[in-house]
């Protein structure tokens, strides 16, 4: 966001943000869903199958798509689709805010007008933590939910009333927020190479076409994705139910998912349902660039009319407020005339 235009208030780019990421990851849920299923798949020895909760193998993302259909219907390739647009839109909100907060702070204390990379990255970092404290708990409930057999699918809250009722209690709410917390360098990762290769491609330009911010924003999060996916397999095991060969005991930490994974299934199974999460990343960081530079648009546009509109107003005011002193003061003339002859008298 580098290069943003001033028009707007922190709350502006955060609404703007969140639509286009909203808008995106609807766009693309499936892929979401298949991908955490294969995260969460596990595979104890290399002569066994893999299982998962939902005690289904898949062998790719494909397969993992038709066979979803096959047992739960096309909506299976939704479950849990309710909250997880809700946690889209609380993230993107957040980290959007945050960012632009952090980003005019720095700005205008290091008097400076482009950050470098180090920088950049930095504020990305600061942004999305601050966003994770107040957003996990969705991501929590809606990873449960995308893992839930047919039989036991619940909705969102009862779903969290199942996370709360586990023995971690409320804190189980934020489950992986560790994690999390290092999974920022994602997002920072990826809008500080936007940023980056936006400069480089496109130097002095303010507003990118759709298909400039699409390549932009795919690029940048390929190379996000790859560089976290063991920590983001890991953070999917932690959120979820527990693998059947643990009989219910769930992980501590996202080192012991990590380990856990390295012993049973090796140091490749680190970035098993890689394929869907790229293509996943690409997409909606894809269409979320492209969406969130047009609605930004909107919204300078908006406020210069209501700004507008304000002035108007306000000048009408001024101009009524003129008048009516001028009145006052006519009336006020007036009478002074009538009083002046009697006065005189």
């Amino acid at each position: 966001m580098a290069g943003q235009s001033k028009e707007l208030p922190p709350w502006g780019y955060a609404v703007a943000g969140s639509a286009g990421a909203v808008l995106a990851n609807a766009l693309v849920y499936p892929l979401d869903i298949v991908k955490t299923r294969l995260q969460v798949q596990m595979k104890r020895k290399p002569d066994e199958i893999a299982t998962t909760t939902t005690h289904q193998h898949y062998d790719s993302t494909l397969h993992a798509i038709s066979t979803i259909i096959e047992h739960e219907g096309l909506h299976g390739l939704y479950a849990g689709m309710a909250g997880s647009l809700i946690g889209v839109a609380s993230t993107n909100f957040a980290y959007f805010y945050w960012y632009t907060v952090v980003r005019e702070l720095y700005l205008r204390y290091a008097q400076t007008q482009k950050p470098g990379t180090a920088v950049e990255l930095s504020l990305g970092a600061v942004a999305g933590a601050l966003a994770q404290l107040f957003t996990i708990p969705v991501a929590v409930v809606t990873t449960r939910q995308q893992t839930q057999p047919k039989g036991e699918r619940k909705g969102l809250l009862d779903t969290a009333k199942e996370v709360i009722d586990s023995e971690d209690g409320w804190s189980g709410l934020w489950r992986g927020l560790k994690a999390s917390l290092v999974l920022v360098v994602n997002p920072a990762i990826t809008y500080g190479a936007y940023q980056r290769l936006k400069e480089n491609f496109f130097p002095g330009k303010t507003n990118l076409r759709p298909w400039e911010a699409f390549v932009l924003g795919s690029a940048s999060k390929a190379l996000a994705t790859i560089a976290t996916q063991p920590l983001i397999v890991a953070k999917v095991g932690l959120q979820s139910r527990p693998p059947p060969a643990r009989q219910g005991k769930p992980f501590k930490s996202f080192i012991e998912v990590m380990a856990y994974i390295v012993q049973h299934e090796g140091p490749l199974a680190l970035f098993k349902g890689i394929a869907p999460q790229i293509l996943k990343g690409l997409l909606v960081q894809g269409f979320l660039m492209m969406t969130k530079e047009r609605m930004e648009l909107v919204f300078i546009l908006l406020f210069r009319y209501l700004r507008k509109v304000r002035a108007e107003k306000v000048q009408k005011i001024i101009n009524a407020a003129a008048e009516k002193g001028r009145e006052a003061a006519d009336a006020a003339a007036q009478q002074a005339k009538k009083v002046a002859p009697i006065t005189a008298k």
